[in-house]
């Protein structure tokens, strides 16, 4: 169950503004801290960090264990002797509101992996001991990741000779490398030992950066809350680690694939393509692997919110075969019997659940068994019949909210909130002014002052909602493919009149930290 009252903010670092193309945990990262100690907001909530692959999604990661690269910060590099200045010295001229993701890995990568291998070349003896202790720490998935990493570039390049689009580890690879051959995996990494040592040099640098940043923030008063996507993206070094804890057949290729069924919205289902759990190999382990997951990320962060988490009381299984989920089935997942275990290994853990969906009372016992808090997002809440009359029982709409939950105006697949109201049809628009008792002026700040003051113990907004940006700086379309995760947060608009505006709701609504008491004397 959560804690005190809290306001908090949904922003991935990607987005911050600087300099370099995308967001990183340099100066800007800090200054956003700051920014949020000055708005009473006390909750970061992120993306997955992980080094993302095919359409940059965060929730395709190539590891589940491993950093983003991208997110390392030139500056740092440069105030540690890691990067040479004369190599920074000519910036390309990127847009300033958004990441060109193709250009940034162009201009970027390469000064990654110079300052990896001039790290190992002369970096001084104290984090030379330093990044040893990281490897050996981390080695349960780190050497898996480097070598899948450097397998992975060595193919991809030779695919983008040879015109070849899907160069997938379980479709493009030799074989005996994809099914992991030991003979082919000892002569592969014999003869790409430096790269390997590189790539691990990144995660080195990546995992350096972000603890401190988070002991920064946690300093502050400010925690992180991380995001685990409940699947596996099929291109990771996860799966390709791990494969006898998924469905796959002898050839390394899926069976079955997740989604979610037909709906309302969508006729044909989705189907998402990621490879299933086999929960009966998982149980055999003692679901080892989730609870080393979540511990992992639990040294990352603060809090875990897990995304599509009714999966883990059923989920949609789809034959890879099928083009679309229409043919998918229900099948039950061993949610308590997981939760059981990892609970047991690790002690009660701060989840919050992404309970969205279809949402049976199955999964309402499975996460209050618990006590995780469930989200309520306040653009879902103003549906209504054909006759223009408000759903009053639904459970998005703040009068039927209980403590123990998370509202947010929109996640990072939603519209801004601005956006949002501005497409949505006239009676919808009458029914949000009339459930709020307000004009549409303002109306951005008082569906977040509507969040704030509801009963919800955390109140999490959009970062493009404090700033009341509209639809070109949505961070998301599902199903959709080009032009995500892109957005940027224009300098200097994060400033001390919206920080200012933000804590005068977090006062009024008992969503300020509480003061420090002083110990009393002996």
């Amino acid at each position: 169950m959560v804690g005190e009252r809290r306001a908090g903010v949904l922003f991935h670092p990607v987005s911050l503004p600087g300099s370099y193309g995308i967001g990183d945990l340099g100066g800007e990262a800090y200054r956003f801290i700051d920014f949020l100690e000055r708005a009473g907001i006390t909750l970061w909530q992120v993306l997955p960090l992980g080094p993302t692959g095919y359409g940059e999604s965060p929730y395709q990661c190539l590891s589940t264990f491993a950093g983003n690269p991208l997110l390392i910060s030139i500056d740092r590099l440069l105030e540690q002797g890691d990067l040479p200045a004369r190599m920074v010295e000519h910036i390309p001229d990127f847009p300033i509101c958004t990441v060109d993701y193709a250009r940034v890995r162009s201009w970027k990568e390469p000064l990654l992996r110079h300052a990896a291998g001039r790290f190992l070349d002369s970096g001084n003896a104290s984090r030379l001991e330093a990044f040893g202790e990281f490897c050996e720490e981390k080695a349960s998935w780190l050497n898996d990741f480097a070598l899948f990493a450097t397998i992975k570039e060595f193919y991809d390049a030779k695919a983008e000779e040879e015109g070849v689009e899907d160069a997938s580890w379980n479709v493009y690879w030799d074989k005996a490398l994809a099914l992991r051959d030991a003979e082919a995996l000892e002569a592969f990494s014999a003869g790409h030992q430096r790269e390997i040592e590189e790539h691990m040099v990144l995660q080195f640098f990546f995992y350096e950066q972000w603890r401190e940043l988070k002991a920064y923030a946690n300093e502050r008063g400010i925690s992180i809350i991380g995001d685990i996507p409940i699947f596996v993206s099929p291109d990771s070094s996860d799966i390709w680690a791990e494969r006898h804890l998924f469905l796959t057949d002898e050839k390394a290729m899926p069976t079955h694939v997740a989604g979610v069924p037909p709906d309302y919205f969508s006729p044909t289902g989705q189907r998402w393509g990621n490879p299933l759990y086999d929960w009966d190999a998982m149980r055999k382990e003692g679901f080892s692997w989730w609870i080393h997951r979540i511990q992992a990320m639990l040294n990352v962060v603060d809090i875990i919110r897990i995304d599509h988490f009714r999966g883990f009381e059923a989920y949609w299984k789809i034959p890879v075969k099928e083009k679309t989920a229409v043919k998918g089935t229900w099948v039950k997942a061993p949610g308590k019997e997981l939760f059981d275990a990892v609970i047991k290994r690790l002690g009660p853990i701060p989840i919050l659940a992404e309970d969205l969906g279809v949402i049976t009372p199955e999964v309402v016992g499975l996460r209050d068994r618990y006590a995780f808090p469930g989200m309520k997002v306040l653009q879902f809440a103003f549906e209504h019949d054909r006759d223009g009359n408000l759903t009053a029982t639904n459970g998005f709409l703040p009068h039927t909210y209980d403590k123990n939950c998370v509202v947010y105006t929109g996640t990072h697949d939603n519209d801004t909130t601005l956006g949002w109201y501005r497409s949505i049809n006239d009676t919808e628009r009458d029914l949000v002014r009339r459930y709020l008792a307000r004009p549409d002026d303002d109306i951005v700040w008082d569906l977040i002052r509507t969040a704030y003051a509801s009963v919800a113990k955390y109140a999490i907004i959009p970062m493009q909602d404090f700033l009341v940006l509209n639809t070109d700086a949505r961070m998301n379309l599902p199903s959709t493919i080009g032009g995500n995760w892109s957005w940027r947060m224009t300098p200097g608009v994060a400033n001390d009149w919206v920080a200012g505006r933000a804590r005068e709701l977090a006062w009024l609504y008992g969503r300020l930290p509480r003061p420090k008491q002083p110990r009393p004397e002996e």
